[in-house]
């Protein structure tokens, strides 16, 4: 990946390692439903300004039925799904369930991008760094095992939609595809916010965390994470979801005054590794780089 890749993978990698600790904070006065569908308008209210400043808002005509879809794999199902299932479950269980969205990606896409023995060994090193930094804890209520499914099935639908972007959108301007996604997100689950509408006061944490959530962990979140499927392709984005779990790390040892233990460290540094070797070019890749020559500019 080049710079501007690897900036929008880190970038994505903070924007989604803080959710957490702010959803906590609004679902104590507010529905979960209501968390996501706030999530969604003020998104949109962000992004669709921007799509329609930059002349690009006529690009989701054509896809509406794509845009839609995703929509619905993407944010609407997934963010419900994360947001119930973790009721039931631990956070570590619900981080190490998300993190299998590298490795079904790759399975999905195996046919047209084969797993080399670099890859192959980078998703497991990934995947064990992420079980040795959050742990396993299978605690939970009486019904853990349907909230573990819930996440699981989460994590299978964010796979999907990454895979959509690339091989359905990927000519819509991100602006446009997250306003579009938003958007349809807003006007879906408002009815259901409508009808959960706190009944008791919601204290300024809550209303901050939401406001927080839906600007910078769904807008900005969405635009570059759209971006960075462009860039570096489905596969190599998804590895943003090994790095959440260390940047919810990193925040409670900087902010929350968490102590750093060995397996902080150990992986920490199993997940560089990891990423490391799943964003190598394959050796067919290089050298087909190198034979063909890169055609000189016209005119």
């Amino acid at each position: 990946m080049n710079r501007r890749a690897w900036f929008l993978f880190l970038l994505v990698a903070v924007l989604w390692g803080i959710p957490y600790f702010l959803i906590k904070l609004a679902i104590d006065d507010l529905s979960p439903v209501f968390v996501v569908a706030g999530r969604g308008l003020i998104a949109a209210l962000v992004l669709l300004p921007v799509a329609a400043a930059r002349g690009t808002l006529g690009a989701l005509r054509a896809k509406a039925g794509v845009v839609t879809l995703l929509a619905a794999v993407h944010i609407i199902g997934p963010f419900l799904l994360i947001t119930y299932g973790e009721q039931h479950i631990t956070s570590s269980l619900t981080g190490l369930l998300i993190a299998i969205e590298p490795v079904a990606i790759a399975l999905l896409m195996s046919r047209t991008e084969p797993l080399t023995k670099g890859r192959t060994a980078g998703l497991i090193l990934g995947f064990a760094g992420v079980a040795v930094l959050v742990g396993l804890d299978v605690s939970g209520d009486r019904l853990g095992l349907l909230g573990a499914g819930m996440v699981l099935l989460a994590a299978l639908s964010y796979a999907v939609a990454t895979i959509l972007v690339q091989r359905r959108a990927a000519d819509v301007p991100p602006e446009a595809l997250a306003g579009g996604t938003t958007a349809i997100t807003a006007i879906v689950l408002t009815p259901f916010a409508i009808a959960t509408w706190p009944s008791g006061p919601v204290h300024a944490p809550a209303w901050t965390a939401l406001a927080l959530l839906g600007v910078f962990c769904t807008a900005v979140a969405l635009l570059a994470f759209y971006r960075l499927i462009a860039l570096a392709g489905s596969n190599r984005a998804g590895l943003v979801t090994y790095l959440n779990p260390v940047v919810a790390v990193a925040l409670g040892v900087l902010f929350l005054d968490e102590s750093v233990r060995w397996s902080t460290v150990a992986g920490f540094a199993l997940v560089v590794a990891g990423c490391w070797l799943s964003t190598r070019p394959s050796p067919a890749a290089t050298s087909s780089t190198k034979e063909e020559p890169v055609p000189a500019p016209a005119g």
